[in-house]
């Protein structure tokens, strides 16, 4: 009889490591979960991993040493860790406070890169967070029934510029752009909150006196040298709905490097919602 191959999985929020979690039992992996229990839902538990191991975000040495325990040399990192979480009522241990301190930057890249670094060092092995999951990245080209109008197309062209240059200083990767106006940027708060910030500020206007149209354009990108081990660009239908109550009429993405969380279902409820998605 073979040995089913152990795969590590590190289990941040959202759908993300469910997906993950069900796409690598379907290839036959025993799948040892490390759950950080600020973020990942309970239901993790009865989803059939071999394993579950619950801990804190700070918790880094206990997570090696687990992995170690439990024979994992490959692992994936899966699912949002809220960026501020880290810097607010996280106490890191002794492993993860030594690597906080030699950050020049504390930034997305330079932390979880650090974290991977660690990891290798270790023997364990971070892998594509998407490895498994190709059929659900975005593919090329209008992905709806509506191609987007010419506004549209024009709020695409500045959206991509302007949320080029914040990936580059990992800020961000999301713009909201209005008749080629940006109208927000995210940062730490992270996509949803940002479309909703949007849709605040273009309510608040004055209506007679604005020359701004209330439909908004959201661009999501990658970062100029993305690291498929983690913070991959994600959006599901809870993004869709989000921008309907915004009033964001259009999305642009990255081909090949977005996740579609919900599969088709995201297309389908754009185009319930009379949203065009376009991927490039």
């Amino acid at each position: 009889m073979s040995i089913k191959q152990k795969l590590g999985l590190i289990a941040g929020n959202g759908k993300f490591p469910f997906l993950v979690l069900d796409a690598a039992k379907a290839q036959g992996f025993d799948i040892i979960v490390a759950a950080i229990k600020e973020e990942i839902s309970p239901e993790i538990e009865s989803r059939g991993a071999a394993a579950v191991h619950w801990f804190s975000l700070g918790e880094l040495s206990r997570l090696i040493d687990t992995f170690k325990k439990e024979g994992v040399t490959r692992a994936i990192m899966a699912g949002q860790v809220k960026h501020k979480q880290i810097f607010s009522s996280i106490r890191p241990d002794w492993r993860l406070a030594k690597l906080l301190l030699s950050l020049g930057t504390r930034n997305t890249d330079s932390l979880l890169g650090a974290v991977a670094k660690v990891l290798g060092d270790e023997g364990i092995v971070l892998e594509n967070s998407t490895a498994l999951l190709e059929p659900l990245l975005a593919k090329a080209g209008v992905l709806t029934k509506r191609a987007p109008t010419e506004q549209e197309k024009k709020n695409i062209e500045y959206g991509r510029a302007v949320a080029h240059n914040l990936a580059q200083y990992d800020i961000g990767q999301t713009v909201v752009i209005a008749e080629t106006a940006c109208v927000a940027v995210e940062a730490m708060e992270g996509t949803d909150a940002t479309i909703e910030r949007a849709g605040q500020i273009m309510t608040s206007l004055d209506a007679e006196a604005s020359t701004l149209s209330r439909a908004l354009t959201v661009v999501k990108i990658a970062k100029p040298n993305q690291d498929m081990r983690f913070d991959v660009p994600v959006v599901g239908v809870k993004t869709i709905e989000t921008m309907q109550k915004a009033g964001a009429t259009s999305l642009a993405l990255n081909a090949g490097k977005c996740l579609f969380l919900d599969g088709n279902d995201v297309i389908a409820a754009a185009d319930k919602a009379q949203i065009c998605i376009i991927a490039g």
